[in-house]
C-alpha cells in the first residue's frame, strides 16, 4: 500500500498519547490537523522536528490547527520526551506502526547499505473535512514546521531559506588552520 493521497479520506485511528490518553483523529472532525510521523525520540532530527513544531505551536493554533506527532516509542518514552524537551505537541504511540502502515511510511529503507523497515519521515496536512489536503514526503528537518505553518496560513511563496555561506566560512577557516598547522 502507497502513501495516502491528496484528496484521500485519512484513514481514521486511536492511539495513546504521552499520558495514555486515547486520541482518534475522529474527534478532530471539523478541525484541521498536521500529522507528522517520525522515526523515534530523542534522537537529533526527530528533537530538533519536536522542537521546532512547539516553536510555532501558538501560531499553529491561532491558524485553527492541531499538531499530532507519531512514532513507533511508548506513551512512556513519549512522556520522557516532552518533559525532556519541554514540547507542546502531542505525541501519539504507534508501536505496531498500523497507523504507519495506513498511511504508507512504514517503509523498507536502506541505511549505509543495511535494509530494515521504519517510518520514513512525512507530514500530513488533513482537513477540516477528514481528506489530505497536502503531504510533505521524506522530510528534511531544517525549516520544516514553518514551512507547514506557511502552507497552512495560505503565505504563498514562502520557501525554507537555504544554507548560509557562514557556515561554509566556519569549514574552511578550520581547514586553512588545519593546513597551517602541517606546514
Amino acid at each position: 500500500m502507497g502513501l495516502i493521497k491528496v484528496g484521500k479520506r485519512a484513514p481514521d485511528f486511536e492511539l495513546l498519547d504521552a499520558d495514555g490518553n486515547t486520541v482518534r483523529l475522529s474527534n478532530y472532525a471539523g478541525r484541521r490537523v498536521v500529522l507528522y510521523f517520525y522515526p523515534k525520540d530523542m534522537t537529533p532530527g526527530c528533537t530538533q522536528e519536536a522542537q521546532d513544531f512547539t516553536r510555532w505551536a501558538d501560531a499553529f493554533r491561532k491558524a485553527g490547527v492541531d499538531v499530532l506527532g507519531v512514532s513507533p516509542d511508548s506513551p512512556a518514552q513519549h512522556r520522557r520526551f516532552v518533559d525532556a524537551r519541554k514540547l507542546r505537541v502531542r505525541l501519539l504511540s504507534d508501536p505496531e506502526h498500523r497507523v504507519a502502515e495506513a498511511y504508507g511510511v512504514w517503509q523498507e529503507k536502506n541505511l549505509y547499505g543495511q535494509k530494515r523497515w521504519g517510518i520514513v519521515r512525512t507530514t500530513f496536512l488533513i482537513g477540516e473535512d477528514g481528506r489530505v489536503e497536502k503531504v510533505w514526503e521524506r522530510v528534511r528537518v531544517d525549516q520544516h514546521a514553518r514551512e507547514v505553518l506557511a502552507c497552512v496560513r495560505g503565505e504563498k511563496g514562502w520557501k525554507p531559506k537555504k544554507k548560509t555561506a557562514k557556515k561554509k566560512t566556519a569549514k574552511k577557516k578550520t581547514a586553512k588552520k588545519k593546513t597551517a598547522k602541517k606546514k
